[in-house]
């Protein structure tokens, strides 16, 4: 997958999925890592900061692409089809998750996003490109999904932490 702006958001993905799940599989692990990929690749579905936080429509699309382009890249490297399909299905579904491990793999998704994604917003804010309560709505949004209980009190401090650097 080469060089990806956001490789540090999915190896911390993958990390606060051990955390939530020490014993999580290999499928987890590997849909944590990939379950953002389609960012990497040209021609994908756009999202700008003005896109409301819970858009079904790009979610979608972009959960989809990326499901397929992690899928595409197991087979290539000779994974097995039960393997392939369980990776393409929890990234299919990080976004809203759906069951048990899909559940921890968006939990996963979102306490990165909470940890990792504050630098980034606080530019958009600085060139303008979107207002400080905006940048925090995209926040509260991902705190707000989380399924996973033990997840909750991880995020509340994360997006303490964002909403004291994020607003004036």
């Amino acid at each position: 997958m080469g060089q990806f702006a956001n490789a540090r958001h999915l190896l911390r993905a993958r990390d606060w999925l051990v955390v939530l799940e020490p014993a999580a599989s290999e499928a987890a692990r590997i849909a944590a890592l990939t379950h953002d990929c389609e960012r990497a690749f040209p021609g994908g579905p756009r999202w700008s900061a003005d896109d409301e936080p819970d858009d079904r429509v790009y979610r979608d699309m972009h959960a989809r692409r990326s499901a397929d382009i992690a899928a595409a890249w197991l087979r290539e490297q000779g994974a097995d089809d039960l393997l392939v399909g369980r990776v393409h299905g929890l990234v299919l579904d990080h976004e809203w998750g759906g069951s048990a491990e899909a559940d921890l793999v968006q939990a996963a998704d979102s306490l990165s996003f909470l940890e990792v994604q504050g630098d980034l917003f606080a530019e958009w804010v600085a060139e303008g490109r979107c207002s400080p309560q905006r940048a925090i709505e995209q926040f509260r949004w991902m705190h707000d999904r989380i399924r996973v209980d033990r997840a909750r009190p991880i995020a509340s401090s994360l997006l303490a932490t964002v909403e004291k650097e994020l607003l004036p």
